[in-house]
């Protein structure tokens, strides 16, 4: 009884850190003619909510594309649908049709933040909870501690109550489709996963370890038999949960292409603005988008996506085990974001969520890959003026998990699960990797605190008014760079023996 008023106790103070952030100002207010990611959410709510859904997609006299048309998957756009009647029921004015474009005010900011915490409360918080007290190891406290401090990462609060956008509604889902999965149920966990991808089309990042996790444990159970039967649920699963969110698309046959092409659009070229992946770091020194064309530029991305995210798949595939699916979602989502056509700065959360799945297992390759994935992001939280609870919540997470996990006090060789590293480099020396990996993690963290204060306090040069922005995104790549490498590693290393043993008991 006591644990869960602890778990309570950890809920509320995620909530109360949430609601402080969404005090703050939001992506673009006051900012015509287009405003930002808040004004798209209202937008889309005032769309479904007026216009017949065949219209939602197409780019009509009433729906005009080019001011924030509709680009995510249907299930995105039945929960704009959802929130518009609630708006409607409160204000008409909010989703009225035309004249409701860059409605702002006091009231309306309280409804679009409450649905934010609303939709965490009821899919990403609840899976969250269940997750650390089911599919991790150690005693109740630590359990407790592992909650408050997924609950507390910085990066996923930030851009839903600060920035704005509802991340936590497809990470929330696609976690119970890993929590669901961890208990065996697969087909559950199938489902709940393509709800995560028809919610937003970014989920892909984790797309291909659910697909190697799922088929190879069908192919270790055999061919015929119990794995054909799983194969065939999950696949019934997937097919029937598709068919269901696509149903009002598929009246025309034009209807399901369209919502195709929006939510896969390639005109916008390689990358836009300063990301920490390859493609932007490397443009500093080779101009690719100036070399190559636009479809040579997407096969690249493609090709080496794929090659970056092979190893860790075949080896899911060849092991489908728990602890290596959890290692798969954080290599593929890694790859997908260094490595992939048209990446966010945002989109880190996506890789961020895997991660986090590893924080009672490697806490503090964990705490440092969440600080700088939080930091990444500055140039767009300084852009929406989230400079003060940028500060808060990365200073607090910070503290917070080092003081409740411990990462520091056994950082050993064997806690790190570099048991891979002196086969794979053993014509170096014997190092001592745990003191290494200790005052890396120290310089990196000042680092980012330098970068940090130069970023708001220093003016840059005329001729070079992008270089803090390229100055973050370079030293946010190496940490994403190292942590990809790291993770692969750590895949084709032994498994912990906890897991062994707990592995033959089941």
């Amino acid at each position: 009884m006591q644990t869960w008023s602890l778990v309570s106790l950890c809920v509320l103070l995620g909530l109360v850190v949430r609601w402080g952030v969404s005090l703050n100002s939001y992506s673009g207010e006051g900012n015509p003619p287009m405003f930002g990611d808040y004004e798209a959410q209202r937008h889309w709510q005032e769309v479904t909510y007026n216009l017949p859904v065949q219209e939602w997609y197409f780019n009509t006299t009433e729906n005009d594309l080019n001011y924030w048309g509709l680009d995510y998957p249907p299930l995105t756009a039945y929960h704009s649908l959802i929130c518009a009647y609630v708006a409607k029921s409160i204000n008409p004015d909010w989703v009225e049709l035309h004249t409701s474009r860059g409605y702002e005010s006091p009231t309306h900011k309280v409804f679009m933040r409450a649905t934010v915490l609303v939709a965490d409360l009821m899919i990403f918080i609840p899976a969250v909870v269940l997750y650390c007290f089911y599919l991790t190891d150690g005693s109740s406290k630590k359990k407790v501690s592992t909650v408050f401090c997924f609950l507390l990462y910085p990066g996923l609060i930030l851009i839903d109550y600060g920035h704005f956008q509802y991340n936590g509604v497809s990470l929330g889902l696609a976690l119970w489709g890993v929590l669901a999965l961890g208990l065996g149920w697969d087909a559950l966990g199938s489902v709940a996963f393509s709800l995560a991808l028809n919610y937003k089309q970014m989920e892909l990042y984790h797309a291909l370890p659910f697909f190697c996790y799922l088929l190879g444990k069908s192919l270790k159970l055999g061919p015929a038999g119990r794995g054909f039967l799983l194969l065939m649920r999950v696949s019934l699963a997937v097919l029937v949960t598709f068919a269901l969110c696509w149903l009002p698309f598929l009246s025309g046959p034009g209807d399901a292409v369209q919502v195709v092409r929006r939510i896969f659009p390639v005109a916008r070229g390689l990358f836009e603005d300063k990301v920490a992946n390859t493609w932007c770091s490397l443009n500093i020194l080779i101009k690719i988008r100036s070399i190559l064309s636009s479809d040579s530029q997407i096969y690249l991305s493609l090709a080496c996506t794929l090659l970056a995210v092979l190893p860790s798949s075949l080896r899911l595939l060849s092991k489908p085990t728990f602890w290596q699916f959890k290692l798969s979602l954080a290599n593929s989502s890694l790859a997908f974001f260094l490595f992939s056509f048209q990446v966010h700065e945002k989109s880190i959360l996506l890789a961020a969520l895997p991660v986090l799945l590893l924080l009672n297992d490697l806490p503090l390759m964990v705490i440092w890959f969440l600080q700088a994935s939080t930091f990444s992001m500055l140039p767009l939280l300084l852009k929406d003026g989230l400079l003060a609870p940028y500060a808060v919540t990365s200073l607090a997470f910070l503290f917070f998990s080092v003081y409740l996990l411990s990462p520091l006090e056994t950082c050993s060789e064997d806690e790190l699960r570099l048991g891979a590293y002196h086969k794979l480099l053993f014509c170096l020396p014997r190092l001592d990797l745990a003191r290494i990996v200790r005052w890396t993690f120290f310089i990196s963290v000042a680092v980012m605190a330098a970068v940090s204060v130069l970023t708001v306090a220093l003016d840059p040069p005329p001729h070079l008014p992008d270089l803090f922005p390229v100055l973050v995104s370079s030293v946010a790549f190496a940490h994403f760079l190292g942590t990809f490498v790291y993770f692969n590693v750590v895949q084709f290393s032994e498994a912990p023996a906890r897991r062994k043993s707990q592995k033959k008991s089941n």
